[in-house]
């Protein structure tokens, strides 16, 4: 059987930039353990696989390691692909997730693109050692949502110099621990690490910012704003808290179309 199968750079403008995803686009659902190969073998950040629906286009994200609930970047690729190669002449596409339900993606202006996501919700917690232990350095405070932590800090500095310990990461009860602090020439900048997953350190993670955005709204008094992924690839982002839903906006470029033998 073969399938084709694109490669797009999410959250940015260039090629070698954002997060890459694999796209793949299917007639049926395929056999989950065999999507999980497939995953693997790309051996990106997450695969999605696209089923359409009448009207709608269910969506599943895997990890080389394991399925997810939520993932941004991949979301954007779909759109990507379903917008520039499948004839998707709609300016709005509706996506299901058996895990996170009703999605939409915006086509904007100029090939920028909006996704539309649940917020996550957010609960403050005291300082745990453990995870400053994985982390290497203690944050103002620490917030768990529904799948990752997220430790706030004073400055980009403190973002950018974090060196954790992949190994203790890896046994903390959590998708992954994002950090987070005001940046020097957006609102706020983050960083995101998911051992667990398969990704010792994500390039740019959409869904970590439905975390993130309704924190940093309210601290900023703001609903709108601008923010950065500091990766080695960096990303670039605008998000808009709208309470219960997040926008989240990015560009996407292509890097790879192909066809896959199975």
């Amino acid at each position: 059987m073969k399938l084709p199968l694109y490669q797009i750079d999410a959250f940015t403008k260039k090629v070698f930039g954002g997060n890459p995803a694999a796209v793949c686009i299917l007639n049926d659902w395929l056999a989950t353990d065999l999507m999980q190969r497939i995953a693997q073998e790309n051996n990106l950040a997450e695969t999605a696989f696209i089923v359409q629906k009448n009207n709608t286009f269910e969506l599943r994200w895997f990890t080389p390691e394991t399925e997810v609930d939520l993932c941004g970047h991949a979301t954007l690729a779909s759109a990507y692909v379903l917008f520039n190669y499948h004839n998707h002449t709609e300016k709005t596409i509706r996506f299901y997730s058996p895990r996170s339900g009703a999605l939409t993606v915006e086509k904007e202006s100029e090939g920028l693109m909006t996704m539309d996501f649940p917020s996550d919700e957010l609960i403050v917690l005291q300082n745990n050692t453990e995870i400053i232990g994985a982390i290497g350095l203690t944050p103002q405070k620490t917030i768990k949502g529904k799948t990752d932590y997220l430790l706030i800090y004073n400055s980009q500095e403190e973002i950018e110099k974090i060196n954790p310990n992949f190994h203790l990461l890896d046994q903390l009860d959590c998708r992954g621990v994002i950090v987070s602090a005001p940046g020097t020439t957006v609102d706020f900048v983050s960083r995101f690490f998911a051992p667990q997953c398969g990704i010792p350190e994500d390039p740019v993670t959409g869904s970590a910012h439905t975390t993130m955005t309704p924190y940093w709204s309210k601290i900023l008094g703001k609903t709108v704003l601008s923010t950065k992924q500091l990766s080695k690839r960096g990303g670039d982002l605008q998000c808009e808290y709208l309470g219960e839903r997040v926008k989240i906006s990015g560009y996407a470029v292509p890097y790879l179309i192909g066809e896959i033998n199975i």
